[in-house]
């Protein structure tokens, strides 16, 4: 009977979204006790690693939290700017994804490109949701790793059981550590005529030794992003993290290196952008045709396609047809590699299964960084569109 349990149990854990997780988390609660209680000291066994387990390749203003200085400085590359040089070697294609639309939160559609059968994860990267929708994420929790959320269009409202709260406006990014454990909202404003609110947002693992760090925010406005005209304006690149033909992005956005790049190609416009040696890269295009790579080798992605790089070349080329009628956005985002095991159970992402378990746990619970979940509610995860 525990056994039958607790297999509905897993089943009911992984078949919910991160929201519904939260909004019946008293009932699953009360289902898990009963099923792991019984056999906690053998649920690795049970749970199976093939189902769990995916190792990493190898290869308006808001309140935040202060950063901690004991944190370990995860830099970004010498400060030094990437060169672009005769020798440079381009990163291959390795493949070409389509992003899917699917349902997420209270209603929302997304397009997933990552955290897909087709695309699973790409250390660092977990996930990557382009989302279009006046639906929004009622009250959810996280564990174990950092999101970037980019705001192309619209107002979303951000509300978290630590007091934080704020508002992104379009063109604004918020980059947001869980580390041990966050309960939060992210809910869009209704637009007067209606339209959609349109974003990115990313998953991004943390390296082990900071899957337990205290949570943070950090809130980057549209303002503030740097940007740099290239070939002879046709291009023109917002640097939003990391480094573009001679431009610096605000440092210290997230503990583990990311780079973060948009790209507007006006028809006839070619750029090579320089990445870091060994990183993992890939190219999200938001609008228009995109050419990938030079000659024989050039590669053509459309709207909603996700082009993931090999690691062998530290340059990749992007461009737009001089017959284009349209121009072309394109998300350029590289990140070092984690050499370590992903577990994950919808908005947790730990080592091992051992300590998912020990997360369910701790987030029914109230403890190790979920006490204040209890009897917590955010005002704006009701909203009703």
């Amino acid at each position: 009977m525990h056994m039958k349990l607790f297999h509905i149990t897993i089943a009911i854990l992984v078949g919910l979204s991160s929201t519904a997780l939260y909004q019946h988390r008293g009932r699953i609660s009360h289902l898990a006790a009963l099923a792991i209680a019984p056999i906690s000291d053998r649920c690795g066994d049970f749970l199976g690693r093939a189902a769990l387990s995916e190792a990493a390749p190898a290869q308006g203003a808001s309140s935040s939290e202060a950063p901690d200085s004991s944190f370990p400085d995860w830099a970004y590359p010498a400060e030094q700017h990437l060169p672009v040089a005769e020798m440079s070697a381009h990163l291959p294609v390795a493949k070409i994804v389509r992003a899917i639309e699917q349902s997420e939160g209270a209603g929302a559609r997304v397009r997933r490109s990552i955290g897909t059968r087709s695309q699973r994860y790409f250390s660092p990267f977990l996930m990557l949701d382009h989302f279009a929708t006046t639906a929004g994420f009622p009250d959810h929790p996280h564990r174990g790793q950092e999101t970037i959320t980019y705001l192309l269009k619209g107002v979303v409202d951000h509300e978290d059981f630590a007091g934080n709260s704020g508002t992104l406006y379009e063109g604004d990014l918020q980059f947001m550590t869980a580390g041990r454990g966050i309960v939060h909202a992210e809910m869009p404003r209704k637009q007067p005529d209606g339209s959609q609110n349109v974003g990115l947002q990313l998953w991004v693992d943390l390296p082990k030794e900071l899957k337990y760090c205290e949570p943070r925010y950090r809130d980057l406005r549209a303002a503030e992003i740097p940007s740099v005209d290239v070939d002879e304006g046709r291009a023109t690149v917002k640097v939003i993290s990391g480094q573009s033909h001679g431009v610096d992005s605000v440092k210290e956005l997230a503990y583990t290196p990311v780079w973060l790049l948009d790209f507007l190609l006006r028809p006839g416009a070619k750029v090579t952008q320089a990445l870091p040696l060994g990183w993992n890269a890939f190219a999200y295009v938001l609008e228009g045709n995109v050419d990938v790579g030079e000659g024989s080798e050039a590669k053509k992605a459309e709207q909603y396609d996700n082009i993931f790089f090999q690691q062998a070349g530290d340059v990749i080329h992007l461009g737009s047809d001089a017959s284009a009628t349209k121009d072309a956005r394109v998300i350029v985002v590289a990140g070092t590699p984690l050499d370590q095991p992903v577990v994950q159970y919808g908005p947790f992402v730990l080592n091992s299964e051992e300590e998912v378990m020990k997360t369910f746990s701790d987030y029914q619970g109230h403890e190790n960084g979920f006490e204040r979940a209890k009897d917590w509610r955010s005002q704006i995860g009701d909203r009703v569109y």
